[in-house]
Formats: structure tokens, C-alpha cells, sequence
């Protein structure tokens, strides 16, 4: 089975303008099934497109099964079968040895930035960057797929 650790931060803005960046990539996605127990989301990256299989969060791990599909396809599933949709730009920011997505959100997201680390274990040490903020592994509010339907901006 396929296993996702990962812990959730906020973006510090002020921090975060002053960082050179990388090219960052344009997601969109897209929600068919968002209930505690299990998710699955249809990605748009640039040139690639993935369906993704997650089941439930405890603590900061939860199963994960990603599968790479034609684009065509991804469009197709985006259009057809999910009712809530997100855009974003990614950043994979390396520090102190580790790879960090940072995602800056649109539309009704927009001002939203968030900084997720993977890990081996969730006991796992690592080093935060100067950047990142409070931590939010464990509020539900951030998660991609409640973004979807309670977005930032109307908090």
C-alpha cells in the first residue's frame, strides 16, 4: 500500500517575497469524492495528469495511490465528474536537504500559501525554513480537497 506522510504549514508572505524561486507549475484539480474516509482527485500539471486515491488522515499519514492518466482524459473526468476545482502554482523549494512544495492558490484561495514537506516517518526531524509559519497538519480547513468547497477568501 502506498503511504503519504506529510506535514502542513503556512506561508509567512512577507519571508516568502523576499526567497528566489524556482519556475513553478500550474495545477488544477479536481474533486470526485471528498468525504473523511477517502478522497480521489484528478490533477492537471502542465504536461502531466495523475489521478490520486487518498484515504483517511491520522495524524500526519494516510494511504496514497497515484496513477499517471492521458490528459485528454484528466479534462475529461475535471468536466464531467468534479463539481469543485482548484488552481494553483507550485514551488519545490529545496532547504537543509529536504524538497518543499509551497502552494500559492487562486481565485477563491487567492492570498492562501501553503508549505508541505514529505516525510519518511512522522517522527521524522527536519529544518524549518525561515518562510514557513504556524504548522496546519492537522486542520482540516487546509486541506486541498475542503479548499474545494469552503474556500479561503469566505472564511
Amino acid at each position: 500500500m502506498g503511504v503519504e506522510i506529510e506535514r502542513k504549514f503556512l506561508v509567512n508572505l512577507a519571508e516568502w517575497q523576499l526567497v528566489e524561486k524556482p519556475y513553478g507549475n500550474s495545477l488544477r484539480q479536481g474533486y470526485m469524492i471528498k468525504v473523511p474516509e477517502k478522497t480521489v482527485r484528478i490533477r492537471i500539471a502542465n504536461q502531466q495528469s495523475f489521478i490520486t486515491i487518498k484515504g483517511k488522515t491520522q495524524g500526519a499519514t494516510r494511504a496514497e495511490f497515484e496513477y499517471e492518466i492521458p490528459r485528454n482524459e484528466a479534462e475529461q473526468l475535471i468536466a464531467g465528474f468534479c463539481e469543485d476545482v482548484i488552481s494553483k502554482i507550485r514551488y519545490d523549494m529545496e532547504y537543509a536537504g529536504k524538497i518543499w512544495e509551497v502552494d500559492v492558490f487562486f481565485g477563491d484561495n487567492a492570498g492562501l500559501i501553503v508549505a508541505e514537506i514529505e516525510l519518511n516517518s512522522e517522527d521524522e526531524d527536519f529544518e524549518l525554513p525561515p518562510w514557513v509559519g504556524q504548522e496546519v497538519t492537522s486542520d482540516a480547513r487546509y486541506y486541498n480537497s475542503n479548499l474545494s468547497v469552503h474556500p479561503y477568501n469566505k472564511w
